[in-house]
Parts: C-alpha cells; sequence; structure tokens
C-alpha cells in the first residue's frame, strides 16, 4: 500500500517501472481525512473520478454519513490502483458549508429559499407558455460533462421527444465537440479507435497540444513509468509551452498558436516523401489518399518554419520519428481542439495513422481526448449536438429507430437541421429566439468567451434561466430558479471515460439537506409536464438508474457503442469495461477497427461529414458517391491564417489553458484546502525575453488585455515561446468580494473576459487559443509576490 501524503508537489506518485509490451505494475493511492485510518472507515463504495476525462476507478471512504477519503482500485484496467491530485482530494467539496440545500426563485430581484413544489410549478408554468406562445424552438437546454450516463439519455428523451427542441447542447462543447467532430470526419462515426494499453506496447507516443502531465496525471504516470522502463518509447510534443510533457520529450515542436494545420501538413510531407506509408492499408480501408499528396506536396518542413515559426530540422525530426514508428500511439487535445482549424488540425493527426496503417493493433493507438469526465456520454446519448446512440440526423432511417424506441411520430423529433451547438444557443437567447434556458451542472457566465457578453445574455428579463447546481456559482447568482443538485458519491450511475471505459459510481452518502440526483429532477419534470407517447402512455418509462440504464442499453443495441453486454451487476466485478460490450465481446473491446472500418457505411454512419472551412454539411448522396463502401476518409486541409492576428496595439497571442490543481471553474476543486492552496489565484505566463522587453519582472501585478476584455494576475516567468502569454481560465468571482462580477475598473479574474467569440466552423468548438493580447504593468510586485511567483517549473521524473 502506498499512501502519498504530499501529491501537492508531486502529481504524479512514485515510480514503477516496466518494460513494453508488460502489464502496467499496480500502485494503491489513497488519502483520508486527517487523523483517520483505514480502521476508522465504515464501509468503502466503488466510484470513479469526477474531476478529469481519465476514469480512475476508486473507493469512496464513508463513515459517520460523511465521506472522509478515497483510494485507488488496484484491479481497474485504467489506473491499476493509482490516484492524481484531485482524486485524492477533490472530494471534500462534497462536505462544503456553502452547498445548494434547497431550490431559490428570484423574487424582488433576490433569490430566495423556497419548497420544490414551488420552484417546479415555476419552470412548468414557463414551460408550457412558451411551447404555447412561442413553440419548442423557445426552450433550450445547456448541460455539463459531468453527470451520469442515464441522466444525459433521460435529458435527450424529454428534450428532444418531450418538448421537441433542437436547442440541446453541453459544455462538452468547450472540450470535446472537435474530438467527436474529427472521428466523425475520418472514419463516419465517434468512439476513441485506441485504448490506454496502447501506451505499454507503442515505441512511439505523440501529444498533440496535450499537456498530459496536468490533465490526465495518471495517464501520465504510465507514461512516465514506461520511460523509466526497458526500451522506453520516443516522444514527440507539439505545444508552445514547455510543459512537463514538453521537458522529457524526443522532440518539442512549439508551433505559433494557429498554425497547427501547417505543422501537421509539413509532417505529413515529411512521412509522404520519404515512402514511410503502408499502401496496403491505405488501398484497402481508405479514400481519399490522392487528394491528400497533392494538398501536402508544397507543405516542406521550411514552408511550416516560416508559418509556425518551427526549425525546420525539428519538423523533419518529427516526421522520421513518425514516419519510423512501429507502433505508435497519438492523443489530442486542447492544444489543438480549442485553436484556429481545430478540425482540419485534428483530422490531420487521424490522417497521419491512416496513411502509416497504424490502428486496431496494440501500440497503435489514436485517442481524441476528452476533457471531462462523462463527455464521452453526452456524446453518445444525444444530449451534445447528435442523435443517442451515434445516430445521424440527415438519416431518416435512423429518425425512425429512435421514434420507435420511443413510441413516437419521426416528425415529433426534431431533424429539419442539425442539432443547435451551444454557441448558437446564446445567440439565440442574446437575439431573444430562445426564451428559456435550462443551465445543468456548469458555469457559462465563466467558461464561455467573453463573459461580458455572456453575462448580459443571461441578466436579460427576457431569458427565464433555470440552473441546476451544487453551488451559489457565478451563473447561479443571474438564474431565475436555482435547483439544489447532488453530485458524485451521493447518486449511483454510470461514466464512460476518454477510452470506452464504462464504469459505475454507487451512491456512498445522502446529499445535503433537499438537494435531489440529477436524474430524479429530470424524472420529476417529465411527469409534471406529463410527457406522453404516440399511444398515451408515459415518454419516459423508467424510474431509477438502473432501470434508466436498461432503456438506454436498448438504444443503443446494434449500434457502434453498443452496451447490451454490461450490467450494473458485471460493472461492480472490479473493473470497468470497455463498450462496444456484446453478447459477442462480453469483455467488452479494447480496440476499435482491428480488421478495416466498421461504421463508416452511408447506412450505418453518424455524420456524412462537413466541409471544414465553412462547416456545412455534406448531402447523403455526396457521401455515397464519395465512400460507397464504408472507408475511411483521408480528409485534405489547407492551412488558412487566423482571423484575428497581432498588431502593434495587441502585440501578443493570448491561450488560455488548465492547470493541474484545477478543474473546470473550480466549484469544486476552490474547496478543496490542498488544491486551493496549491493554486489559490490566477496568474498569467511570459517567456523570459518578452518579459524582459516589456521590462517586467516575476510577482507583477499585470494587465492581459484584449480588444473584448481585461484580466489582471501576477506575472511568472515560464519555459515557453516568445509572443505568447498564457492564462489559466479556471478562476471565477465566487471567491471574490465582487461576488459574480469583475471589479468596477473593468479589469476581471477571469481569463475569459477577453476571449473571442469566434468557434470552429465544423466542431463548433470556442477558439481559446487565437486571440490578440497585450501586457501592461499595473503594479511592480512585493519580494513575497516575485518568489511566490517566480517559476512555473514543476519535476517531471
Amino acid at each position: 500500500m502506498s499512501t502519498e501524503p504530499d501529491r501537492i508537489a508531486d502529481p504524479w506518485g512514485e515510480r514503477t517501472p516496466y518494460d513494453r509490451g508488460a502489464p502496467w505494475p499496480a500502485r494503491t493511492d489513497q488519502h483520508l481525512a486527517p487523523g483517520l485510518t483505514e480502521d476508522d472507515v465504515e464501509r468503502w463504495v466503488q466510484s470513479v473520478s469526477l474531476l478529469h476525462s481519465n476514469g480512475d476507478a476508486m473507493d469512496i471512504a464513508v463513515r459517520h454519513g460523511r465521506i472522509v477519503g478515497v483510494r485507488g482500485r488496484t484491479g481497474d484496467r485504467v489506473n491499476r490502483g493509482r490516484l492524481g491530485p484531485k482524486d485524492l482530494y477533490g472530494w471534500q467539496a462534497n462536505n462544503s458549508a456553502d452547498r445548494l440545500t434547497r431550490p431559490l426563485v428570484r423574487e424582488g430581484g433576490r433569490l430566495v429559499p423556497t419548497d420544490w413544489d414551488t420552484a417546479m410549478d415555476r419552470i412548468v408554468t414557463r414551460t408550457r407558455h412558451l411551447l404555447d406562445e412561442r413553440g419548442p424552438g423557445s426552450l433550450g437546454f445547456y448541460t455539463t460533462g459531468q453527470l451520469f450516463l442515464e441522466e444525459y439519455y433521460t435529458l435527450a428523451v424529454l428534450a428532444r421527444a418531450g418538448i421537441g427542441t433542437n436547442h440541446l447542447d453541453g459544455n462538452t462543447r468547450l472540450c470535446t465537440s472537435t474530438a467527436a467532430e474529427a472521428l466523425k470526419e475520418s472514419f463516419g462515426c465517434d468512439g476513441q479507435p485506441g485504448s490506454y494499453e496502447d501506451i505499454d506496447h507503442a515505441d512511439v507516443l505523440a501529444l498533440f497540444g496535450h499537456n498530459m502531465a496536468e490533465t490526465q496525471t495518471v495517464l501520465w504516470a504510465r507514461v512516465l513509468d514506461r520511460l523509466a522502463g526497458g526500451d522506453p518509447p520516443a516522444l514527440v510534443c507539439v505545444d508552445p509551452r514547455t510543459t512537463p510533457v514538453a521537458r522529457r520529450a524526443t522532440v518539442h515542436l512549439a508551433p505559433r498558436p494557429g498554425t497547427n494545420v501547417a505543422l501537421l501538413n509539413a509532417l505529413l510531407h515529411e512521412i509522404i516523401r520519404r515512402g514511410r506509408i503502408d499502401r496496403a492499408y491505405i488501398d484497402a480501408h481508405t479514400v481519399g489518399y490522392e487528394e491528400l499528396v497533392a494538398r501536402v506536396e508544397p507543405c516542406t518542413p521550411r514552408w511550416a518554419s516560416r508559418i509556425c515559426d518551427v526549425p525546420a530540422p525539428a519538423i523533419a525530426r518529427a516526421a522520421e520519428i513518425l514516419g519510423d514508428a512501429e507502433r505508435l500511439t497519438s492523443t489530442v487535445l486542447q492544444g489543438f481542439y480549442q485553436s484556429h482549424q481545430a478540425t482540419a488540425a485534428a483530422v490531420q493527426v487521424d490522417n497521419l495513422h491512416l496513411i502509416r496503417g497504424m490502428l486496431g493493433r496494440p501500440g497503435c493507438g489514436l485517442l481524441q481526448m476528452n476533457g471531462q469526465p462523462s463527455a464521452q456520454n453526452t456524446r453518445e446519448c444525444g444530449a451534445d449536438g447528435d442523435l443517442p446512440g451515434f445516430r445521424n440526423w440527415q438519416n431518416d432511417r435512423h429518425v425512425a429507430e429512435l421514434a420507435e424506441l420511443w413510441n413516437v411520430t419521426p416528425d415529433r423529433i426534431p431533424h429539419y437541421a442539425p442539432p443547435t451547438h451551444a454557441m448558437q444557443m446564446f445567440r439565440y437567447a442574446e437575439q431573444g429566439t430562445i426564451r428559456m434556458l435550462w443551465i445543468t451542472g456548469t458555469n457559462p457566465a465563466v467558461s464561455l468567451p467573453e463573459l461580458a457578453r455572456i453575462r448580459s445574455i443571461l441578466a436579460q428579463e427576457r431569458l427565464f434561466v433555470v440552473v441546476q447546481d451544487l453551488f451559489l456559482t457565478e451563473t447561479a447568482q443571474l438564474a431565475d430558479v436555482v435547483l439544489p443538485a447532488a453530485t458524485w458519491g451521493e447518486k449511483t450511475g454510470t461514466l464512460t471515460n476518454a477510452d470506452r471505459t464504462v464504469h459505475l459510481s454507487d451512491k456512498a452518502v445522502d446529499p445535503p439537506g433537499e438537494a435531489r440526483a440529477d436524474l430524479d429532477i429530470f424524472l420529476d419534470f417529465a411527469a409534471r409536464m406529463d410527457f406522453r407517447d404516440k399511444d398515451g402512455g408515459p415518454l419516459i418509462t423508467w424510474h431509477d438508474p438502473e432501470s434508466a440504464f436498461a432503456a438506454w442499453q436498448r438504444c443503443s443495441a446494434g449500434r457502434p457503442c453498443d452496451y447490451t453486454g454490461l450490467s450494473y451487476q458485471r460493472l461492480r466485478a472490479g473493473t470497468g469495461i470497455q463498450w462496444p460490450c456484446t453478447a459477442d465481446a462480453p469483455d467488452g473491446t479494447p480496440r476499435l477497427y482491428t480488421d478495416g472500418i466498421t461504421f463508416a457505411h452511408p447506412d450505418t454512419c453518424e455524420s456524412y461529414g462537413k466541409d471544414l472551412v465553412t462547416g456545412a454539411a455534406d448531402e447523403p448522396v455526396e457521401y455515397r458517391s464519395l465512400n460507397p463502401d464504408g472507408k475511411a476518409v483521408i480528409k485534405a486541409a489547407e492551412y488558412l491564417p487566423p482571423h484575428e492576428d497581432t498588431s502593434p496595439d495587441f502585440p501578443l497571442q493570448l491561450i488560455t489553458g488548465r492547470t493541474v490543481h484545477h478543474f473546470h471553474t473550480r466549484t469544486k476543486t476552490g474547496r478543496a484546502p490542498e488544491l486551493n492552496a496549491a493554486a489559490p489565484d490566477v496568474w498569467a505566463e511570459l517567456s523570459g525575453a518578452d518579459a524582459a522587453a516589456l521590462g517586467l519582472h516575476a510577482g507583477d501585478l499585470v494587465e492581459v488585455g484584449t480588444p473584448r476584455g481585461a484580466v489582471r494576475a501576477r506575472l511568472r516567468i515560464a519555459p515557453m515561446r516568445d509572443g505568447v502569454v498564457f492564462v489559466p481560465f479556471h478562476y471565477g468571482y465566487w471567491d471574490t468580494p465582487a461576488g459574480h462580477r469583475p471589479a468596477d475598473d473593468g479589469a476581471g479574474r477571469a481569463a475569459n473576459e477577453g476571449t473571442i467569440t469566434e468557434w470552429d466552423p465544423a466542431s463548433k468548438q470556442p477558439l481559446f487559443k487565437t486571440c490578440a493580447a497585450r501586457v501592461t504593468l499595473v503594479e511592480p510586485g512585493t519580494r513575497a509576490a516575485r518568489d511566490h511567483t517566480g517559476s512555473t517549473a514543476r519535476s517531471a521524473r
């Protein structure tokens, strides 16, 4: 047993080296409340992490009806007993004194406590009024990446077939929609081709815009253990910052933000030029290769060097490593997803694997990563811009299948246009088309771009805002009705992680006060609205998590994300299981596409694809003509410059991102003492050269301004490329005197005060990493401030 008294200073824990092809050794991490030992724990209840996308399995320690700690589950395939800092300490947020315990309603401009009947009556009354006066398009639902599968599916059914609205999306639009879109563009369907176990077999690991060391600490521990063992893999890192990943890389490419497509085209150019392709695989399983060859032919390393400001020999060296790999595993995350030409760049990583035939074999893993714990579930269940079960809104047969499943007529399910994405939903609310917005488990008043605009939208008198959450967040403070929700450890349900592993999280304790599980709230709303099927029976026929899971299994049957071989009983047997899990694959499916491309046939595919420049959906007839046999699509992309570039007034590029100790907008991690103490306030990072040129020093209070707004933060001098300023996005106002507003002088604490309202044309993901900025001195730092913020370097042993 390995206990970790200080995993703040060392997020990855002790090394357990292992060789290529060997199993990852176990290491059980544990943290209990001060003064307690295992003998004090009354019972352990199985669960899984809710504060990142890795899917770390754990047991919750319970004593006197309260959560008092956690330990890793050694037998689980994902983490083999390891836990990261947010796993070890984040559970303390459940016990926070400021949890919401009663519903709130707005009276005379203030939120006041009330009972559930009053709160729900207000919601139902407004819903019925809007349906009668304006129709289903006047209602929208904006959800999270942290609910359970059973809750997303219930929400999807009541929104799509109950209300009949097309306006349902999640904050996963901010972190994972490009992952889904890239997979659909290349493989016709969502679903990660690879598995975490591919790290055990790979001889080359490539991380594209993925600071794994801080976003998925346990997965990075797995990489560190491979690097410490025999026959370690080569590591290619693409990131403008010198992250812990970059410091361990064989080759680190630090491109200018917004130039990822140019860089990838140069890598593809070199691999093709050197003949490091699998022609047999390309001919058997793909279409579009010749177009890619023509597109990247002029994209030499020297050409890309001028655009990306990366040395041409470094590009050539990275291409050599990628081209010579016997087993290549690649991961992609926000450095690509939230940047200019997001989908186009992510698709080029898919192309890299397709032209090299690096799919479906141990070590040949492709992971278009997720950013939140149940982001995969939003996509599967139809709560994130698609129809449930990875069905295609343009395929009438798919819509008819759902209609039959729900016993409604097909016209009851809106499919006249693609499901509305979150950025468009807020625009509709701004314009007055959407008049009611139900926000569940997310905090757009901190997480969306251009926050002054978002606050003005949410504060409109004509917009009725419902917020369902654990705390009185910056968004909840703007609501008309606030519903107190239960969270992880206080309810039962399943979550699916970034490599398709399904885990069950059991209820360990009761929620505080009158807080209710999100599933119970949705079921209550559906009952009060009296949603009916075409025969007059209840539209939603389930009543608890397990019956909701059974309903989802019927929806997933025969689809790529098939759950029919799973059950709560099986998921309590010691480890998570990867979908598809069926009678033919009862133990799950480690890798997709082991025998060709499975889900891209025109009759099966989730999407017919989009134009990567305009985002326009391709027509079914176009897709059938291009890909009648359902092969993978190699989709080339031309590099296009970002819309907002630097200027004399704004000479730097602002990129936002995450830090190892916090998640999303800190509503949970900011209430965990160890995590909050490790990173209590926002900061800004500049390179040493940029700081010197501006006459700035570590610890100075600076203002990072853009054409839209500004944030004030203490400066850190960091190893990163020149011309870039980095600000973590987690920090809002709930723990400041200003409450949910920036300071009176207009400068804020939230990085998104200044980010741009722009999104990728294909995935509709906001671009948080393509923004012109300037940094100016507000106040010189004190000696204490300089000591505290002098360096961001951290060991990556």
